[in-house]
């Protein structure tokens, strides 16, 4: 254990947002960095349950902290989604967030959040896509990517704060970090690819035009170029430029090979 400590810290100085470790490591004691290695092993060898059980805990606490709608929103998610009951066999459950911002998110616990943004201003085979490739990236594994970069981020937070005081609460701060990784997590254009395809035959599947998932790309790039605040979640993941430009490409000429 005491060859692996260091090799653990150095790799979580190479973490997005840690170089504040090379600060003070002089003075963290060893209970603290073995804490630490600690969770940093457990956070690279994460299984798929310990992902569900996260995912459960960081959506509950998610659920916690936002207003779940009860009424139209509600009723209209569940009537697109009758006929989809599971994420790669676990079973989903569904719920509205009564809020402007335009987002959704997907867990590998079968949790999937809409925002009533996003319902304003999508029509039911636009928002299907959008879903499809939320659930897309729980499907390629995406999501469990990104929880463990963040679960290496609490290990590095623990061994800032192993001077004397454990930073990092599983019940709060934690699972509003595991929670944000989800939303504002930043995936790669082959991931993005794979994740509109899935949205694609998704949308398909339930029998919507094949360019639903084009049309909700020029959307969401159309809403962020007309917005005066930062956009969010899934608007800023599905408009940057060019690449989105590209994917709404991809996306038209698979239609209209699906159409032909």
């Amino acid at each position: 254990m005491k060859r692996l400590i260091p090799a653990l810290v150095c790799a979580m100085l190479l973490l997005p947002g840690c170089g504040v470790l090379l600060n003070g490591l002089s003075n963290m004691d060893a209970a603290g960095m073995a804490t630490a290695a600690s969770t940093a092993m457990t956070a690279l060898s994460i299984t798929d349950e310990q992902i569900a059980q996260l995912s459960a805990e960081s959506v509950a606490y998610m659920d916690s902290v936002n207003k779940v709608d009860k009424g139209s929103y509600d009723a209209r998610l569940r009537r697109l989604m009758s006929n989809i009951k599971s994420i790669d066999g676990v079973p989903i459950n569904l719920k509205v967030y009564r809020t402007n911002e335009v987002n959704a998110f997907a867990c590998g616990d079968g949790s999937i959040r809409v925002y009533s943004g996003l319902m304003d201003v999508m029509d039911d085979a636009e928002l299907m896509a959008v879903i499809g490739h939320e659930i897309g990236h729980v499907v390629n594994k995406d999501t469990k990517t990104a929880m463990k970069k963040t679960y290496m981020a609490y290990a590095a937070r623990q061994a800032l704060g192993s001077t004397g005081t454990l930073i990092g609460n599983l019940s709060t701060s934690v699972l509003g970090d595991i929670a944000q990784s989800y939303l504002n997590a930043q995936y790669s254009q082959k991931q993005e690819f794979a994740a509109d395809e899935h949205g694609f035959a998704f949308s398909i599947n339930q029998g919507y035009s094949p360019y639903s998932m084009y049309n909700s790309l020029v959307k969401l790039m159309k809403l962020n170029s007309n917005s005066s605040s930062k956009a969010s979640g899934v608007q800023q993941a599905f408009s940057s430029h060019p690449a989105t430009e590209e994917r709404a490409a991809r996306m038209k000429a698979a239609a209209d090979a699906y159409s032909k």
